[in-house]
């Protein structure tokens, strides 16, 4: 409901959430302690059932909850374990013919694009096999930093790589890139797909393995049982969130024992899910290339005029534009009143369900500028990367998913030319609430690095759905995805530490003016935003980098502040050895520690500290560190 002062039980004025649950009652959460309120997000587009203050159902529901993530965070463990026991191929540091292919990099790589490369080479000479998601947005590099270890795998480790994308032209897209990228070094580089007669697969897959064939690029084809690898080392995969239920099972089997790496724009919210909690390594690339400019979207019914105007825009520049439309029986209806509208225009019309001759004769046609505008359903979601065509118009914009809209985008903008996307639908205002809300955060993200936060957002917008399996949907639903998380992420934390899982609150009840004070910070979400980001923090060190941003961003902090700095430390220390209580009054510090079933209490003599400096040191002597 907003956020109120009021006197906290220790007389001191302090700031409060207030929350307000089912029959009006209400509860005052202290500001310090915001990270203990989170966004419900549950398995469907539903409203949740408020609970009365002073019941027992959510405790219930949260204790059921517990019991069920201790189980599944044991079998996600096991999954894990049985990684680093299968271990992975240890591949030496980086040979000279590496350091010569990165050399012939033509452009400069970006800061993010290194930090990735870093974290690939780091996994594959260390005795796990890796597993590793590659975040970034459309044209980030994402095939650059796939294409290093490709090229490791061959040339410093004698092994096959497979690399699986979802369609034809991403497919078509990739074969030419790494071939093109890797003609200097020998590097024998296979594509199978429906461009390719039967007679011409069979050589290949012979080819294969015999050990003659490097890396083999395909689509799902690459899972049957005929494609057989001699020596396989690493795998990528392309835009997972396009693969089936059963493909993905075939991936299990040929990932065993063998490196792998994941790479996608808006990664499916499991997968997502899976690298916030530790399940899977995380590189984001968010640093777009120089020169790169933002994609600007527009969202708008669907008018002749506009896209006249748009695509006649395009055209007066020497570009060229898609249309998309992804109906196959009325594609060329629509082609030809674009026609109309454009008469002087070379138009070329391209789907799924032509010939592969015809598809391969309409792509060549648009690449090399004998068509103006292409077009065509969703094929072109993958793979397309034209310097030339910068204006992308997708009529009924409502009938794709964030993922899909977000591909068909990244199709233009790629280079230093202004780009435009039209997102276009019959009548937006009549468009249901959720398909509203997913359209305008597409045109909110249009900026730099959105795919993360896309993702996130349809999470927020389709609900967590089946990403924890249907035994894990029911918990999720009472108790909201944020929170099953937090509640899975600390149980893996403390199995990996072997540590007893507990979730036990810490409380920490010192009579010192902790706290952002509102004259230092007034803007009060920012000092919310610190609040809940300190009450989230798992170490010292990021206690310290969080004040640290603080002072940088608003200037030097008052003393509270180092009062609230020295008790987050304090009380991560405290939650490390299982401690529920540190309380100081009256000169004595009181320690509650919870052992098996029964809590031990302690109460020490202390002189009260002055400082938060003393402090610190007054509990060092009862707390390790």
């Amino acid at each position: 409901l907003g956020i109120e002062k009021q006197k906290n039980h220790l007389g001191q004025e302090s700031e409060f959430l207030i929350l307000e649950y089912a029959e009006n009652s209400k509860l005052f959460v202290p500001i310090n302690q915001s990270h203990l309120v989170s966004r419900y997000i549950g398995v469907k587009e539903e409203k949740p059932q408020l609970n009365a203050l002073g019941t027992q159902k959510w405790t219930k529901a949260k204790v059921l909850a517990q019991k069920s993530i201790i189980g599944y965070a044991k079998d996600l463990l096991q999954l894990q374990a049985e990684r680093e026991i299968q271990g992975g191929f240890v591949y030496p540091e980086d040979s000279l013919t590496m350091r010569a292919f990165e050399e012939e990099f033509p452009y400069q790589e970006t800061e993010d694009q290194l930090k990735a490369i870093q974290d690939i080479k780091k996994d594959m000479q260390s005795k796990k096999a890796m597993d590793r998601l590659i975040c970034g947005d459309v044209g980030y590099g994402k095939t650059e930093v796939a294409m290093r270890a490709a090229f490791k795998a061959v040339l410093d480790g004698k092994r096959q790589v497979a690399v699986l994308v979802p369609t034809t032209i991403l497919a078509v897209q990739h074969y030419e890139t790494f071939k093109q990228r890797m003609a200097s070094f020998n590097v024998k580089v296979e594509v199978i797909c429906r461009f390719k007669t039967a007679k011409e697969i069979k050589k290949i897959l012979e080819r294969l393995s015999d050990g003659k064939v490097d890396i083999l690029i395909g689509t799902q084809r690459l899972l049957s049982a005929d494609v057989l690898f001699k020596e396989l080392g690493l795998v990528i995969i392309d835009e997972e969130q396009k693969f089936g239920v059963r493909a993905k099972e075939k991936l299990k089997k040929i990932k065993a024992g063998v490196d792998c790496i994941t790479m996608s724009a808006t990664p499916i919210p499991r997968t997502l899910y899976f690298s916030l909690i530790s399940a899977k390594e995380l590189s984001v690339i968010n640093s777009p290339p120089h020169d790169r400019l933002p994609i600007k979207t527009i969202l708008c019914d669907k008018d002749e005029t506009v896209i006249q105007q748009a695509l006649l825009r395009e055209l007066s520049r020497d570009g060229q534009a898609y249309f998309i439309h992804n109906r196959v029986e009325s594609i060329f209806d629509e082609s030809a009143k674009i026609q109309k509208l454009l008469p002087a225009a070379k138009i070329q019309v391209v789907h799924g369900q032509m010939e592969a001759d015809d598809i391969e004769m309409a792509f060549h046609a648009f690449k090399s500028g004998f068509c103006d505008v292409l077009v065509a359903t969703s094929i072109v979601e993958n793979g397309i990367d034209i310097p030339n065509a910068n204006t992308i118009i997708i009529d009924r914009a409502e009938q794709f998913g964030i993922s899909d809209l977000y591909q068909l985008r990244g199709r233009v903008g790629r280079h230093n030319k202004p780009s435009y996307a039209y997102f276009m639908t019959p009548k937006f205002q009549r468009l249901q609430e959720a398909t509203q809300k997913r359209l305008k955060a597409l045109v909110e993200s249009s900026g730099f690095g959105g795919g993360m936060k896309l993702a996130m957002l349809d999470l927020e917008i389709r609900g967590a759905g089946d990403i924890l399996g249907t035994q894990q949907s029911g918990h999720v639903s009472t108790i909201g995805f944020h929170l099953y998380c937090k509640l899975l992420k600390k149980t893996i934390d403390a199995m990996m530490k072997k540590k007893p899982t507990t979730f036990l609150e810490t409380k920490i009840e010192f009579p010192f003016p902790a706290k952002i004070p509102e004259y230092y910070l007034p803007d009060t979400s920012l000092r919310l935003e610190f609040y809940h980001r300190l009450g989230e923090a798992s170490s010292e060190a990021e206690v310290d980098e969080l004040i640290a941003e603080l002072k940088d961003r608003f200037g030097k902090y008052p003393e509270e502040v180092s009062w609230l700095q020295s008790m987050t430390k304090i009380k991560l220390r405290a939650i490390d050895q299982g401690i529920t209580l540190l309380k100081i009054e009256k000169f004595s510090l009181i320690i509650e520690k919870l052992l098996k079933d029964k809590t031990e209490k302690k109460q020490l003599f202390i002189k009260e500290p002055k400082s938060p400096e003393e402090l610190e040191k007054l509990c060092s002597q009862f707390l390790k560190k």
